[in-house]
């Protein structure tokens, strides 16, 4: 007992010591930035003690910090810098201090994860070499963010978190209603059309009653928020479907969640994305074929469906016409004019073509990751919006099979997941595997791997998924 009371003692002390020495630089400082700068130090000194004082604390915060902060107004990068980084910074700090719970057993997925990562790592002195040191330095940044979530799932797989076994629930809680959350926050940033975040990238709709931007909420652009509605919507599907008991999330809810989410996909105009929920859906529908009730499933749905298309008509009549119309000109004119269908997209990929077989010897092994929309080395600047093309061109023919790789042991993973007896894990890896397969078609119009602040909250569920149970017990 008097040893934990001096332990209190002197926590005391020091934070009064820190307070007091705060207060006296601000008082000291003449600059009002300097005053400013050390107040959120006080501030999120003690918060990020907290996050960092427990194993799974940071996952969490990182996925509501990344999902419903926009990015910070400072000329950094193409949107500014995020606070979401600095939870990563505290999660790798929670790691490396709870070094003695880590256990590694690699298997064919953590292997391919790897290797793609260490393919694009590689490609950084081509990005130095032929884009200069300013591309090269973003493309360290951006390698930096994709590590965000290699290094989630490894610390939910065989690091700390692996420890604590009945944090699946927490997580597809967190996600289900963080993410109904966000798509809510991007709904009523369409409807009354607030102010972009910082950095925003200019994506408008064109209606008889005037130019709107596209619903994006706290992101970058529309499609990360498509592609996380279609993330979220694909998990609430898959519960209703399965039913896992474990979870305790009542239908009445996943339902209302997905209201929100639903509405948001649309309001995003991300057709890749609509596309990526209707590839899912089939793939789930596949694996429960013999033991799915097709006409409780078809009401239920038909009842959803019908619920978000009143609120679309209600609230969004204009847009929702439009919406319809573009969709339905899509499949009409695509023969005739697939270039326009596809927002000019197959001009880029003629033009990146083009480059590849005038250049084979320098595309075997890539001008750098993440250097095409920078880099001037392909004649001009593109944005390619596609994966597998822009893999292919920045990471050489080693990127692109390491990323076909990568795919083919999440599908294989996830599936075995799925078969497995625990129906958590069943749930989950049904889950992944769908919206999996729904991705690898998206990664033809978009560049998926460049989502930061999705894919930490995508791996962590794959990590889930796919762990040994075994190592869930605590050694």
């Amino acid at each position: 007992m008097t040893g934990s009371n001096t332990v209190d003692s002197r926590r005391v002390t020091l934070t009064g010591l820190g307070l007091g020495a705060s207060a006296a630089l601000v008082a000291i400082l003449p600059n009002g930035t300097a005053k400013f700068s050390i107040l959120v130090a006080v501030i999120l000194a003690p918060c990020a003690y907290w996050v960092i004082a427990g194993p799974v604390r940071w996952i969490p915060v990182f996925i509501a910090t990344a999902w419903l902060l926009p990015p910070l107004p400072i000329e950094i990068g193409n949107s500014g810098p995020h606070l979401a980084v600095v939870i990563a910074a505290a999660g790798l700090l929670a790691g490396l201090l709870r070094l003695t719970d880590w256990r590694f057993d690699p298997d064919w997925l953590t292997g391919s994860m790897l290797v793609l990562f260490a393919v694009f790592a590689a490609g950084l002195p081509f990005a130095f070499a032929y884009s200069g040191l300013l591309i090269g330095i973003g493309s360290t940044a951006r390698l930096c963010l994709l590590g965000i979530a290699v290094y989630g799932f490894h610390y939910m797989r065989y690091g700390p978190a692996r420890l604590h076994d009945d944090f699946a629930r927490t997580v597809v809680l967190c996600i289900l209603f963080i993410g109904a959350l966000s798509a809510l926050l991007a709904c009523i940033d369409f409807y009354y059309q607030l102010p972009a975040p910082a950095g925003y990238g200019p994506q408008f709709i064109w209606l008889d009653s005037g130019v709107f931007r596209r619903a994006q909420g706290m992101f970058y652009e529309a499609s990360t928020l498509g592609n996380l509605c279609a993330f979220v919507l694909e998990m609430i599907v898959a519960a209703l479907v399965l039913r896992p008991r474990e979870l305790r999330i009542p239908a009445w809810s996943l339902a209302l969640a997905g209201l929100p989410l639903g509405v948001a996909l649309v309001l995003s105009y991300s057709r890749a994305s609509m596309i990526n929920v209707l590839i899912a859906t089939t793939v789930l529908l596949w694996l429960v074929r013999r033991r799915i009730h097709l006409f409780r499933t078809a009401v239920f749905s038909a009842v959803v469906l019908g619920i978000g298309a009143a609120v679309l008509l209600w609230f969004f009549p204009t847009f929702f016409d439009a919406y319809l119309l573009r969709a339905f000109a899509s499949l009409q004119y695509f023969g005739e004019a697939p270039n326009a269908v596809l927002s000019g997209r197959l001009q880029t990929w003629s033009q990146l073509a083009a480059y590849i077989a005038e250049h084979p010897l320098q595309v075997l092994l890539g001008i750098g990751y993440k250097t095409l929309p920078y880099s001037n080395v392909t004649g001009t600047t593109a944005i390619a919006d596609n994966t597998y093309l822009s893999t292919v061109i920045e990471n050489g023919i080693a990127g692109l099979l390491a990323l076909l790789t990568f795919n083919g042991a999440v599908l294989f993973t996830c599936y075995k997941a799925f078969r497995a007896g625990d129906s958590v894990r069943s749930f989950l890896g049904a889950w992944f595997l769908c919206f999996w397969s729904g991705q690898i078609v998206q990664m033809m119009s978009a560049d998926l791997l460049t989502y930061w602040r999705l894919l930490p909250a995508y791996f962590c569920v794959l990590a889930l998924a796919t762990r040994n149970p075994a190592a869930e017990a605590v050694a």
